[in-house]
C-alpha cells in the first residue's frame, strides 16, 4: 500500500511550535505515521515522499515527489492534542487528470463527491485520507498539496489552547464530527490547517 513518509512544509519550526506541535531541533514534527519537515521560504507544502511507489518517481501531476524506504516512526506528543493527520488536501485544476495520475501509482478511488462548484475524489494512503479537490470544468496548470486536517483527542481543549488563532467550532461534513480552522496566515503558517474531532 502506498503511504506517506514525509511532507515538506516551508514554514519556520517556531511557527509550528507556537500552535502546539512538538518539533525537534532538526525541524521535524512527527504526527501519527507521517513526518512533517519544517523550514524554508513559507510557501506551503512544497513536496512529499511516498513509500511503495516506483524508485524513480519525481512528481505526481506537477507535485514534486520522492521515493522512501524509511519505515513509519512513532508519533510525537503535541500540546495541542493532535493525534494524526486525518486528511491531506490535494488541489488540482483538472480532477480527472490528477485522479488518473494517483490511480497510476496504485491508489484506489474510495469515494467521489459532487459539491456543486467543485468535485472531490478520496483515496487512502495508510492512516491518511487524500482528498483531491478541483473545479467541475478542467483547466490548465499543475496540482498542489494545499492543506491538512488534523484529528485531535479533544477538540474543545484544542480550541481553548489555540484561543483566537482558530475560528468557531462547527459541525464537519463527516457525520458526528466537529471541526475548527486555524487562522494561520496571521501567525506564519502557510498551508491551510484545520483540527477535527476523532470519529
Amino acid at each position: 500500500m502506498v503511504t506517506i513518509d514525509e511532507l515538506d512544509v516551508g514554514d519556520s519550526p517556531d511557527a509550528w511550535r507556537s500552535i502546539g506541535f512538538g518539533v525537534g531541533h532538526d525541524g521535524c514534527c512527527c504526527v501519527g505515521s507521517v513526518r512533517i519537515q519544517l523550514g524554508g521560504d513559507g510557501t506551503g507544502i512544497t513536496d512529499w515522499t511516498l513509500r511503495d511507489v516506483p524508485i524513480d518517481l519525481t512528481e505526481v501531476d506537477g507535485v514534486p515527489t520522492g521515493y522512501s524506504e524509511v519505515p513509519p516512526g512513532d508519533s510525537g506528543t503535541h500540546p495541542n492534542g493532535v493525534n494524526r493527520i486525518d486528511h491531506l488536501v490535494f488541489m488540482t485544476p483538472d480532477v480527472p487528470r490528477t485522479a488518473a495520475a494517483l490511480v497510476a501509482l496504485g491508489l484506489d478511488v474510495r469515494r467521489e463527491r459532487d459539491a456543486g462548484a467543485f468535485q472531490q475524489v478520496f483515496f487512502r494512503l495508510g492512516e491518511v485520507i487524500l482528498e483531491l479537490v478541483g473545479p467541475q470544468d478542467a483547466g490548465p496548470g499543475p496540482a498542489s498539496l494545499w492543506g491538512l486536517t488534523f484529528a485531535v483527542a479533544d477538540l474543545d481543549a484544542t480550541a481553548e489552547f489555540l484561543g483566537d488563532r482558530v475560528g468557531r467550532i462547527k459541525d464537519a461534513v463527516q457525520p458526528g464530527r466537529r471541526i475548527t480552522t486555524l487562522r494561520g496566515k496571521e501567525i506564519g503558517i502557510s498551508p491551510a490547517i484545520a483540527f477535527m474531532s476523532e470519529a
